[in-house]
């Protein structure tokens, strides 16, 4: 199989991923950018692999539970243990807001648990499947802000200030922007974004470690999110307090995830040698 062929494969399955319904062959075909005799052939390869079912009726194509089953799998060996999940849900009763963790993956994070802490009012209770967008998010934000400077704007400007997906209208649009927010969340310990992925959302987040040793690597982020409502600049100091207490507590238990994968192993993430933001 060419690159090229791959690369369609991989489309092909992302266009039909969080797709509602079935969709037509020369749907697929179109946003994959191919003809329809070339769509077919990789959606009948996929189709007996058991990645892909035909509804017999309309003959339209959809993703089968194979992908999730997987999904689930991979996300069951690899995600937090008890221990900081316990960490997680904490942080949520005590700021009674919603909480997510999310680990550092290549150039990317990748959220992998999540608590709710709110009891009453507005929910915030999004997608976890969702793009973590890196400069419109707070957890984007406090990891980049641990990096590099020059490292961070290039992974930033590598991808645009676009995203796959529509942004708030306080998302930034520039390097002079980003630069500011980075500096920004490095002098107050936390970083912020306002309507920034969403619009009247907010988020306050910070990195946490692999272990609770100086000069740790970088493990991923934490978050508390909700309606901008609830969480204005009266809760950031008591917030960022909240996550950097917990940021300790799960870098203290991190290191027994990665003896319950064998010892060396680091659990597929990329652990980055940097300064921490607080």
């Amino acid at each position: 199989m060419t690159v090229t062929a791959i690369d369609r494969c991989l489309s092909l399955i992302e266009t039909l991923a969080g797709e509602p319904e079935a969709l037509e062959l020369s749907v697929i075909a179109s946003r994959i950018g191919t003809p329809n005799s070339a769509a077919h052939r990789i959606l009948t390869t996929l189709m007996a692999r058991g990645w892909v079912v035909q509804d017999p009726a309309s003959q339209n194509y959809a993703l089968s539970l194979r992908l999730s089953t997987l999904a689930f799998r991979n996300l069951d060996t690899r995600a937090v243990p008890d221990l900081v999940q316990s960490v997680l849900d904490g942080l949520a009763r005590r700021t009674r807001e919603y909480c997510r963790l999310a680990i550092v993956e290549g150039e990317d994070l990748v959220w992998v648990a999540r608590a709710q802490g709110a009891t009453a009012g507005l929910r915030y209770d999004p997608d976890m499947g969702q793009e973590i967008v890196l400069h419109a998010t707070a957890n984007g934000k406090a990891w980049l802000a641990t990096l590099p400077e020059n490292e961070a704007l290039r992974i930033v400007c590598g991808r645009g200030f676009e995203a796959h997906r529509p942004l708030g209208p306080n998302s930034i649009k520039t390097v002079d922007e980003l630069r500011q927010h980075l500096d920004d969340t490095r002098a107050n310990g936390y970083a912020i974004a306002v309507d920034e992925a969403e619009p009247g959302t907010a988020a306050i987040a910070v990195p946490f470690h692999c272990d609770d040793v100086p000069g740790a690597p970088i493990a991923g982020t934490i978050s508390v999110a909700g309606p901008r409502l609830r969480i204005g600049p009266d809760r950031y100091e008591e917030l960022g307090r909240d996550l950097r207490a917990s940021a300790r507590e799960i870098a203290a238990v991190w290191p027994l995830r990665a003896r319950q994968r064998h010892a060396g192993s680091n659990g597929g993430w990329t652990a980055r040698e940097t300064e921490p933001v607080s």
